[in-house]
C-alpha cells in the first residue's frame, strides 16, 4: 500500500500555530509546535512537545510523539500510516484541542 502525505500535510498546514514542512518519503510529519509552548488548558501546561503530546492524548484522544528524542525539540511527530478517513478525524480533533490552548 502506498501512503501520500498530502491529506495530513494540508490538514496540518490549516491548523493555526503548526508550521509543517512537506515530508519526503516518510510515514510521518514533524510540524513545529513551539507556538503552543507556554500555553495551557485546564491542568495542562505546555512547556515542550512531550507536554503537547500528552495534552493531545488526553484532550483529543490522538496519539502523537514529542520530537525531542528525534532531535526535533520544537516538533511533534504525527504518523499517517492510517486510513485517510482516520487522518481527517484525528486532525480535526487536534485542531479543536489546540484551539483551546491560551
Amino acid at each position: 500500500s502506498c501512503f501520500t502525505p498530502l491529506p495530513i500535510f494540508g490538514l496540518a498546514q490549516d491548523i493555526l500555530g503548526l508550521k509543517t514542512v512537506k515530508p519526503e518519503g516518510a510515514f510521518y510529519i514533524f510540524p513545529d509546535c513551539s507556538f503552543f509552548f507556554g500555553k495551557s488548558f485546564g491542568e495542562h501546561k505546555i512547556n515542550n512537545p512531550e507536554d503537547l503530546a500528552l495534552y493531545l492524548l488526553d484532550e483529543a484522544h490522538v496519539a502523537t510523539v514529542g520530537g525531542t528524542s528525534f532531535g526535533a525539540p520544537n516538533c511533534l511527530r504525527f504518523s499517517y500510516a492510517i486510513s485517510e478517513e482516520n487522518i481527517h478525524k484525528a486532525m480535526q480533533r487536534v485542531s479543536d484541542a489546540l484551539a483551546k490552548l491560551s
